[in-house]
């Protein structure tokens, strides 16, 4: 579609944006929302006609691209049939989206409770596992982040929480392997991973293992930095939850349903985690959606002794049918398979061609659709490029490289002092090239705060 160019419009919706809309993790005032005027594939454009590659797929969710037409279609469909119906009722597209979904979990993650996205969908995995195993405590990483709802946010492990941790939701938070910056002081993957696992396991030692009702881990965390984890890692901490009894709970609401290359992330490290949380990429966002995969143990805990949770669109027909469509479209036209061979052969070795010629790039790391820079002052000490949850002047390098690369067309997905590479899933070669480019330029504007 080519952007027709519209200023007078855009100027009104930014305008009732800016009289109406109150902003998630924003400082009202502060903000200068773009006003977008559509999208498709892999691209969105604004009112005057600018188009930019999305090099953050939204939020990290449209992993098939914006309008896929057979998604929209189902969405149509649906909405004609059975545009919306209670969750205790048995529904066609509810059934088919929970079928598919339990087709490619690993396991026995058969079960599947829907929510509306993300966030609650780690509320009711943690709210599972204490009802399992009646503990209270639960443990989480440090540069994690797990939702903005009250438990969720606690959970999480990065300044966000901030705000709102009262210290009484009962989560203990650990460090996670992270060798570019090792709390351990390993020089190898291996000692990362040996090292990580015995300081967790010295954490559940000194916390209680009695006390403890679950571990909950992004599979690969994705804003903390998509930071993979070492071999054996996420297999140790498995080792660890059968040990002690506690539940292992993955989040994969951001690496889920291809992004890393495979359908679940999981997969990577041939683990099974006890509960698994999805959202984002199962119906690419176009209707909220969001769900915990359970096991057969915790599942028939709640077989004679009602589940105390649930919520009104509790698999929403429509966010179900789009669901259905998006899986098949996935399958049908090799997406995963795509982000997985692109990630290899493509995104990988281009990521690391510009960090020889960038002295900001400090690290490059990732996998599939998945990557991220880690952007530096200076290579030899590793200092950030900005200080750790900079603002203002201080975060002014990340700002200006950010500028500079909207100002060569892409849209980049930053946070402290990295820049995430997550386009969708099915993006093609040519759009890849082009988006290398502007990053090319834009890492040169971060080059100049280098020392």
């Amino acid at each position: 579609m080519t952007p027709q160019p519209n200023p007078r419009a855009g100027a009104a919706v930014k305008a009732a944006d800016r009289a109406h809309v109150f902003h998630s993790w924003s400082a009202q005032e502060l903000i200068d929302p773009l006003a977008v005027a559509g999208a498709e594939g892999s691209y969105f454009w604004d009112y005057d006609g600018k188009r930019y590659l999305d090099f953050t797929s939204g939020l990290v969710y449209t992993n098939i691209g914006y309008q896929h037409p057979k998604v929209v279609a189902a969405i149509q469909e649906q909405a004609a049939t059975l545009s919306t119906f209670a969750p205790a009722f048995a529904v066609e597209a509810r059934s088919e989206a929970a079928r598919l979904i339990a087709e490619r979990t690993p396991g026995d993650l058969d079960k599947i409770f829907f929510t509306n996205g993300g966030a609650d969908a780690v509320e009711h995995a943690v709210r599972m596992a204490r009802l399992h195993t009646g503990r209270a405590k639960v443990l989480s990483a440090y540069r994690s982040y797990h939702g903005g709802t009250q438990q969720a946010v606690n959970i999480t492990g990065d300044p966000r929480r901030w705000a709102s941790d009262s210290a009484a939701a009962g989560v203990v938070h650990f460090w996670a392997p992270y060798l570019y910056r090792s709390r351990f002081y390993s020089e190898t993957e291996e000692q990362e991973a040996a090292r990580a696992l015995e300081h967790l396991e010295t954490t559940i030692a000194f916390e209680g293992p009695g006390t403890v009702a679950a571990i909950v881990l992004e599979t690969v965390p994705g804003t903390a930095g998509i930071m993979v984890p070492p071999p054996g890692y996420l297999a140790g901490v498995r080792e660890l939850c059968d040990k002690h009894g506690i539940v292992f709970i993955l989040d994969e609401v951001m690496a889920g349903f291809g992004r890393t290359g495979e359908w679940f992330a999981a997969d990577l490290f041939d683990v099974t985690p006890d509960l698994m949380t999805f959202a984002k990429g199962v119906n690419s966002g176009y209707v909220p959606l969001g769900g915990v995969a359970i096991c057969g143990e915790i599942a028939e805990t709640f077989g004679k002794r009602p589940y105390p949770g649930g919520l009104t669109y509790s698999g929403h027909p429509l966010a179900c049918a789009a669901a259905v469509a998006t899986i098949g479209v996935m399958a049908q036209e090799g997406v995963v398979d795509n982000a997985r061979r692109l990630g290899e052969t493509v995104v990988g070795p281009a990521l690391r061609e510009l960090a020889e010629r960038h002295p900001s790039v400090g690290e490059v790391r990732g996998v599939g659709m998945f990557w991220a820079l880690e952007l530096v002052k200076n290579r030899e000490t590793r200092e950030p490029l900005v200080p750790y949850n900079a603002a203002g002047e201080a975060n002014a390098p990340m700002a200006a490289f950010a500028a500079a690369a909207k100002g060569h067309g892409i849209w980049p997905f930053v946070n402290m002092n990295r820049t995430h590479v997550v386009p969708p899933c099915n993006v093609s070669e040519a759009e890849l090239k082009e988006g290398f480019a502007a990053l090319d330029a834009a890492l040169s504007v971060a080059d100049e705060y280098t020392q």
